[in-house]
């Protein structure tokens, strides 16, 4: 495994930056099942036919129809320190953000910083290297960084509230799978235990760093041009929390070969090792009295499976050249890893 040894020094900090805070990256959200349970039955107010995506079947963000060839897209993401250094923390952080347009099926086209920090704690002045990694990120991705909101806050935490556009008649979106469609997955698992293995060890992955920062724009691009309809990514809630969302919102199953699933050099080591996240055993727990879940496959498979990642790939119902199929969509209902 590529390691790369990132120590508080490099940032000027008296402690690494991960230790100001008792969460990191996506393993950090509320989990799925009490999310759910708060937003069931929730009134959002005004209506319209215009909306095309909404709250219903928790995509990764929500589409508006502005014309016949157009739609907007919003969406918002931050997280609390994921890594030690600041820069990769900001790039991480956008990229992240930016997924969520992508896993639409759509472009971005202006982001909002959203930065929270502890004055009392942390020079201020160390934000700027949060920020600028942010940006160059933005600007890889051809869009736009125009301002944005800060506060004072106990844990340092960063992300982009991103709008884009995107045809309307192209969505991607979680209801739109269909029985018999391949799964395709665009980048590897064990970014969330590779991750808690450097917040305890002060040791990180390079590669892991590396496909955090990727963005998913050419996969996306490359999934509306072959007429795919049905994707999300592979975020807080694991390959398989999402999937079970997909499942749900299309009526449809699923068959898993865990075989035929990317992981990162060094995942299944920390995984032996104990490194897994609090947020991943719950992404497990929550499919399991969620779904019709059958495995022929061990815990510590399942629970890779489940792994809580920060700015992961793709999931996509469809072939993409150059990624791994690792599954299909099934009629009958249930997820079956093999």
């Amino acid at each position: 495994m590529a390691i790369s040894r990132r120590t508080s020094s490099r940032n000027g900090l008296p402690r690494r930056l991960t230790q100001y805070a008792t969460g990191g990256g996506c393993a950090c959200k509320v989990p799925i099942g009490e999310l759910e349970r708060v937003l069931a039955g929730f009134d959002t107010g005004l209506t319209s036919d215009d909306l095309l995506v909404g709250l219903e079947h928790g995509d990764d963000g929500a589409a508006v129809r502005i014309d016949a060839d157009r739609a907007v897209i919003a969406t918002t993401d931050f997280f609390t320190p994921v890594v030690d250094d600041l820069y990769d923390w900001g790039r991480i952080a956008a990229a992240n953000a930016l997924s969520d347009v992508y896993a639409m099926g759509g472009e971005p086209l202006v982001a909002l910083n959203l930065l929270a920090w502890p004055l009392d704690l942390l020079p201020f002045d160390l934000a700027s290297e949060v920020l600028r990694g942010g940006a160059k990120v933005c600007a890889e991705a051809g869009c736009l960084v125009a301002g944005g909101h800060s506060i004072d806050d106990r844990e340092p935490k960063y992300g982009l509230a991103v709008t884009g556009v995107a045809d309307p008649e192209r969505l991607l979106r979680n209801d739109a799978g269909e029985p018999g469609i391949p799964l395709t997955l665009t980048k590897p698992l064990g970014l969330g235990i590779l991750n808690n293995r450097g917040k305890a060890t002060g040791e990180w992955s390079a590669e892991a760093v590396e496909t955090m920062t990727v963005l998913n724009r050419d996969a996306s691009r490359a999934a509306v041009a072959a007429g795919v309809r049905c994707a999300t990514d592979v975020t807080g809630f694991g390959l398989l929390g999402h999937l079970a969302k997909l499942c749900r919102a299309s009526g449809v199953g699923a068959v898993v070969d865990s075989a035929a699933v990317p992981v990162l050099d060094g995942a299944r080591t920390a995984l032996a090792d104990g490194f897994v996240p609090g947020g991943s055993r719950r992404n497990l727990d929550w499919v399991r009295s969620t779904q019709q879940l059958t495995s022929s496959v061990g815990e510590e498979e399942l629970l890779l499976l489940a792994d809580a990642q920060t700015s992961g790939g793709l999931l996509v119902a469809g072939e993409l050249p150059g990624h791994p199929v690792i599954g299909e969509l099934t009629a009958a209902p249930g997820i079956q890893v093999r």
